[in-house]
């Protein structure tokens, strides 16, 4: 990042390190995660007690772990892409086809899935909606408000993605 103006480079280094941050937290849930489950595992087989919450708490700590580590995964490169052309493209045009990805399809579809979801977790906060087909009957809208934090991270760390892009666009270079 020498090349780059030092403006542009304090703002990308802070909006990576938001969802760098925000993927090593999200990492944490893999103990309480693995927790519950080997908690089941033990009370069903050794001691035959099987939990209610057990299989509920490992699905939406999975879910919640999985949707918080989506910024992480994206500034680390780590998201499905179809290599077989842009790892041949010069710098310039891999920038264009990102630049322009990021504005015609990532930004649009993720705007309407914020502004879907953030409906969706106030309707289930002001119902206090809960998990009706599980006995334990967990409250669903922590996991909802996740949803929405993830798209929020999803959407900084796609900022400065375009900025990168539109760097490599016009320079020929990645940042």
């Amino acid at each position: 990042m020498s090349s780059l103006p030092p403006a542009l480079a304090r703002t990308i280094t802070a909006l990576d390190a938001i969802s760098i941050w925000s993927g090593k937290a999200a990492a944490w849930l893999i103990l309480p995660m693995v927790g519950s489950l080997v908690y089941e595992v033990i009370s069903r087989y050794v001691f035959d007690e099987p939990t209610i919450w057990a299989y509920d708490m490992t699905y939406m700590l999975y879910g919640v772990f999985f949707m918080l580590g989506s910024a992480f995964t994206l500034q680390r490169k780590g998201h499905i892409r179809t290599d077989s052309f842009y790892t041949n493209w010069s710098p310039r045009l891999q920038g264009t086809v990102d630049a322009l990805c990021y504005v015609l399809f990532f930004f649009p579809g993720l705007g309407v899935f914020a502004y879907v979801n953030w409906d969706f977790f106030l309707v289930s906060l002001r119902q206090s909606e809960r998990v009706v087909s599980s006995p334990w009957m967990p409250v669903i809208y922590p996991v909802k408000g996740f949803m929405f934090l993830a798209v929020v991270l999803l959407l900084v760390q796609g900022f400065s993605e375009l900025l990168k892009s539109c760097w490599a666009a016009l320079h020929g270079e990645w940042p």
